[in-house]
């Protein structure tokens, strides 16, 4: 009999729709080795791999009049070119151009008549780089028998330190050339097997129950999102009842979500963040979301949001846990949803630090925790599994609504390759839930911090200022230390011409973000104050004419902006 799918995966299936596509994605910057990285040496290592993976080759089969929730069956006609695609971006091919493909592809919903994953291998970067956008579906990534792409794909690099103690398959291939798919049942042996399980065993029964009903409410939820009036109204009750409540309307990150995504990155050093951490006495984790606390404050600030000392945001972010704590993996831990609130009414960046890392001790006192340093010496590539075990758990959280998801997987702080392409960076990217209109994905990988913002296209049409925001933030930390600067690691002598060019390119990116940030700033201020001479010259207009009327408060002087005179984007 095929496997059946858990009541959580038919609800990932029964809310992936067209607003709310249910696939976790990812952005891999590849570095080609002397041999290349094209697309036939990509589909040769993909046919490989996935013979350890079998269901990356199965697709969703139904059960008659719904008597229990769809199986896994083996894909008859399964093409692996159609799953593993090629892209290219026109000239110069920035990472703006890689950022904006890679929004287009997360925007589109997987197709259900087949396995629900694909793979694209971007070229044309500038450097001679090459990129992997990865889309997998919540429910085919279980942590049990799937694991995310990315771990099956990467290797350590020789003489990096990495080791991989995975299944010698993983090196012969066994079974990647001679796959033969099993017959599918037919819909009579579906039903009977439905039926079966349903009078012999009664917690399968009432699984199968569950999946029905799941099933049911997303075909409700899709026609009420497609239709809209009344069927729509209904659409949205069944939607609530498989999630639970959608946030507040009139919340920060809250809103209508669309059909197109917005994508954005940013690169951290590790250094810093451990600098911090070292300074202070918390754990990276506590820094990182001190740092996106600070940036999602500063952010809104520039949107012209009112935040007051005890304004906060809920942010769901899951954690590792000991197997009994979460859903269980065969990664040595399970995964389970944390509530954790966000400061981001504290002007004071240590204040916001010590806030937070008051709010996971929580987790940290239930004894369940997992270390970081456990989940990054998994091997491969584990954090894109993390990411979307993240994802998952994130469905079981309850019925209180929260702002925003962000998961953080610590990854290998050694270098690793696919066939010969090194990896250099890796973003995770999240999707939205309804009513969400941000998402937050972070990877740390030799040596670097990687952050994916991910968000709605029509309503945060200024990602980028968050994404530098993301940068200050650090740097407002980094200033509460004793050892104040960025503490970068510089290729020596013996570094190959690579690594020297990885380097330049890392400072020339830091450099164009932070002219960019302060142009940002600048246009700001200057909004700011425009509207502030609007709003005066309004107030005197409304004045009546027999007094000059209450004298407004003087307001605080602010120390003007730094002047950069070699901005391209502003003019001073």
């Amino acid at each position: 009999m095929p496997q059946r799918l858990t009541p959580l995966e038919v609800s990932v299936l029964a809310l992936d729709t067209a607003r709310t596509p249910g696939h976790v994605g990812g952005v891999d910057v590849l570095e080609p080795g002397s041999a290349g990285f094209d697309h036939e040496r990509l589909l040769a290592l993909v046919g490989q791999r996935i013979a350890l993976a079998p269901r990356y080759r199965q697709r969703v089969r139904s059960v008659p009049a719904r008597l229990a929730g769809p199986v896994w069956v083996d894909d008859e006609d399964f093409d692996l070119a159609f799953h593993v695609r090629r892209a290219a971006l026109p000239r110069p091919g920035t990472e703006e151009q890689l950022r904006e493909l890679a929004g287009r592809v997360l925007a589109r919903r997987l197709d259900r008549s087949r396995p629900l994953w694909e793979l694209y291998l971007v070229e044309g970067l500038a450097d001679g780089r090459v990129a992997l956008v990865t889309k997998t579906s919540l429910a085919l990534v279980d942590g049990v028998d799937t694991v995310a792409l990315d771990q099956l794909l990467f290797d350590p690099v020789a003489g990096a330190g990495g080791t991989d103690d995975r299944l010698p398959a993983l090196r012969s291939g066994a079974g990647g050339s001679s796959w033969h798919p099993e017959p599918a049942p037919t819909p009579a042996e579906l039903a009977v097997g439905a039926i079966w399980e349903n009078v012999t065993d009664p917690v399968q029964a009432v699984d199968n129950l569950r999946g029905a009903l799941a099933d049911a409410l997303g075909v409700a939820l899709a026609v009420g999102e497609t239709v809209g009036g009344v069927p729509g109204l209904v659409g949205g009750i069944a939607g609530d009842a498989l999630r639970g409540r959608r946030p507040d309307p009139s919340g920060l990150l809250a809103g209508e979500v669309s059909e197109q995504r917005r994508v954005a990155t940013v690169a951290l050093p590790l250094a810093d963040l451990r600098a911090v951490r070292d300074e202070h006495g918390h754990t990276v984790n506590d820094v990182v979301l001190a740092v996106l606390t600070g940036a999602l404050r500063a952010w809104l600030l520039t949107r012209g949001e009112s935040l007051s000392g005890s304004s906060g945001l809920t942010a769901l972010v899951p954690m590792s846990v000991t197997d009994d704590g979460g859903e269980p993996s065969a990664l040595g831990s399970g995964v389970a949803p944390h509530r954790q609130r966000l400061p981001i009414g504290e002007a004071n960046p240590l204040v916001r630090l010590h806030q937070v890392a008051y709010g996971t001790r929580a987790h940290k006192d239930t004894g369940r925790s997992v270390a970081a340093r456990s989940l990054a010496d998994l091997a491969g590539f584990a954090p894109s599994t993390l990411h979307a075990l993240g994802v998952r758990a994130s469905l079981t959280a309850g019925r209180r609504p929260s702002d925003l998801l962000v998961t953080n997987g610590p990854g290998p702080q050694h270098a690793l390759a696919a066939d010969g392409a090194r990896l250099v960076a890796s973003y995770p990217l999240l999707p939205l839930a309804a009513g969400h209109l941000l998402s937050i994905g972070v990877t740390s990988y030799d040596g670097e911090v990687f952050v994916g913002l991910l968000a709605d296209r029509d309503a945060v049409r200024d990602l980028d200022v968050l994404a530098g925001c993301v940068a200050d933030s650090l740097d407002e930390l980094l200033d509460t230390t004793a050892g104040r600067g960025s503490v970068v690691r510089q290729p020596t002598r013996k570094a190959s011409a690579a690594a020297q060019r990885a380097a330049a390119r890392k400072a020339a990116q830091r450099q164009e973000a932070s002219r960019r940030v302060a142009g940002q700033r600048r246009a700001a201020v200057r909004l700011l104050a425009a509207r502030a001479a609007e709003l005066g010259a309004a107030g005197r207009a409304e004045r009546p004419a027999g007094g000059p009327g209450p004298r407004p408060p003087r307001p605080r002087p602010t120390a003007p902006p730094p002047v950069l005179p070699d901005d391209p984007e502003v003019t001073p």
